[in-house]
């Protein structure tokens, strides 16, 4: 018997790929699954308000919606990638050739236009500075301000990591949240030529992300469906604790006896089950600090005397003081909202605060508020001359895991406590090793694996325990 605990794609691919395998249960304590990913309705159609696309240079999230048999026609790729930065008042292309905003390309930036001269200046320093000798991890400001100056972080790579995290780059971990960009670190003395190497070693024809036509709720609604009543929602579980070699996980005054259970829920969460069973990894998990973020839908008339700026959207660097850090023109980016009658755009909300908190102040208001502020900001972006005529707040409070500096240690040191004080407890979800979809959809295949050979091996001894 495998129980897992939480609903959100983690829990759910996992447990159907575990289907056929052995006895599976999910516990989700809201009454909905898919955690994360939402799906509402604006202005008449299906828009989502949490994740909305998947990448696709990482293939498992791909591999699950077409094993899950959505064919090519629902699959829709982005028809264009430029990016832009609203950068002293004004919107500014992003610069071509980056890495998660990282330059390998000094023409290019000096073309984009996104930074002051002496700025510049100081990003063309990059492949002359000698190579600093550092052991251990590093923050992202600490790395890159480093090689190229402070205001590459805070333009370029600040708003690209707070689409993300919603984190403050001088906390989050360069090793963690800027894989390529730590390797190019690690292996060149030159920061510039070795994203160069990474970028003509990843080149790809195809789509860089994807996501379903009708909403990304889609995704996880078939998961549940095919689940059956192997999915209990409404079910939030109260502990977790041993019981002889297995477990036992309580639900309300029900008890559910389990050979391996998977805590696939937020770090907080998992700590506060774990406090009593596995205290040493409790006392890891409750450090892990969280963002609250907020998603602003909106449509607007399509007026004939105006029009959405070109490109797929508009990234604002924190120095330029707006409410708004990330607005998507959905219906220029995807195809599918093109064909709509009205113009669709979302808005992210919310940064952890220079404290460290995930309480943003700009949160601290009713959801009216909080969109009539938002959508005069997006205007003045965009130029659109009228209010929007439909719109959806949706919040998600404490949805963002901070990998800060050492974040990758602190994730081994709690695999190795489970796997040598609590056989058959396993941790997943995006608090550990990684957020998006496409690593939520990698968890799930490693997990389904290891949970595979473990109950083949429970069938040869005879030893599978059953629901209770």
């Amino acid at each position: 018997m495998i129980v897992v605990v939480g609903a959100g794609l983690t829990g759910l691919a996992t447990a159907w790929r575990l289907r056929d395998v052995d006895d599976v249960l999910v516990l989700e304590a809201d009454d909905r699954v898919g955690g994360q990913i939402r799906t509402v309705d604006l202005a008449g159609a299906p828009f989502d308000v949490g994740a909305d696309a998947f990448l696709v240079r990482q293939p498992e999230a791909e591999r699950l919606t077409r094993e899950l048999g959505f064919g090519e026609d629902e699959l829709v790729a982005p028809a264009t990638g430029q990016v832009h930065l609203w950068v002293r008042g004004e919107l500014r292309p992003l610069p071509a050739a980056t890495v998660l905003g990282v330059p390998a390309d000094l023409g290019a930036l000096a073309r984009s236009g996104v930074l002051s001269p002496a700025g510049l200046a100081r990003a063309g320093l990059e492949p002359i500075l000698p190579r600093r000798q550092v052991v251990g991890d590093r923050s992202v400001a600490d790395l890159i301000g480093e090689r190229f100056g402070h205001e590459v972080v805070g333009t370029l790579v600040e708003p690209l990591l707070g689409g993300v995290y919603a984190g403050r780059t001088d906390r989050l971990s360069a090793a963690a949240t800027l894989p390529p960009v730590w390797a190019a670190a690690q292996q060149h003395r030159s920061l510039l030529a070795g994203l160069r190497a990474h970028r003509r070693a990843a080149a790809s024809a195809g789509p860089v992300f994807r996501t379903v036509r009708g909403g990304l709720s889609r995704l996880t609604e078939r998961l549940g469906e095919q689940l059956g009543d192997r999915v209990r929602t409404a079910s939030p579980v109260a502990g977790v604790r041993r019981d002889g070699d297995g477990w036992v996980v309580d639900v309300g005054e029900r008890s559910v006896v389990a050979d391996d259970v998977v805590l696939a829920v937020p770090a907080r969460r998992a700590a506060a089950l774990l406090a009593a069973a596995v205290p040493e990894v409790a006392v890891e998990l409750a450090p892990i600090r969280t963002a609250s973020v907020a998603t602003v839908a909106l449509a607007y008339a399509r007026d004939p005397d105006a029009r959405l700026p070109d490109g797929s959207g508009v990234l604002v660097p924190p120095s330029e003081g707006r409410l708004v850090k990330a607005v998507t023109f959905a219906s220029g980016k995807w195809p599918h909202h093109a064909e709509r009658d009205v113009w669709l755009l979302r808005a992210s909300v919310g940064r952890v605060t220079p404290g460290g908190s995930g309480a943003d102040p700009a949160l601290a208001v009713d959801d009216a508020t909080l969109a009539d502020r938002v959508d005069a900001e997006v205007r003045w972006a965009t130029g659109l001359p009228r209010p929007a005529v439909s719109r959806v707040v949706q919040r998600w409070p404490d949805a963002l895991p901070q990998y800060d500096v050492g974040h990758l240690a602190r994730v081994d040191r709690i695999r190795h406590a489970l796997t040598v004080q609590a056989p058959g407890l396993h941790l997943a979800g995006a608090a550990l090793d990684g957020v998006g979809l496409a690593a939520r959809a990698r968890d799930a295949e490693r997990l389904a694996h290891l949970l595979g050979e473990r109950a083949g091996a429970r069938a040869r001894r005879g030893t599978r325990s059953q629901r209770r």
